[in-house]
């Protein structure tokens, strides 16, 4: 792999954790004060409290195990010609 193929890899993973990002953080929202008004519980807590905690905390996982499958690649971004390397 080149280094501009790896640049552009590393630019490709970047952005599309930023985006990640930004769905968890919309996700957050709605989960929080999007269901603040409905009448719920679960465990004896109200149910935006539930799904804007723990839901967001699963969420994140699957957007996580999503963009280690789909996005995410293995690469050595050594070049092979770094000083204090034994070859």
């Amino acid at each position: 792999m080149s280094e501009f193929e790896k640049y552009q890899q590393i630019c490709r993973e970047a952005g599309w954790t930023g985006a990640a990002l930004l769905v968890l953080i919309v996700f957050w929202i709605v989960a929080g004060f999007g269901l603040a008004g409905v009448e719920g519980e679960i465990f004896g807590l109200p149910l935006w409290a539930v799904t804007s905690s723990i839901g967001v905390w699963f969420f994140a996982i699957v957007l996580v195990k999503l963009l280690t499958v789909f996005v995410f690649r293995d690469m050595d971004l050594e070049d092979g010609k770094g000083a204090g390397r034994d070859e």
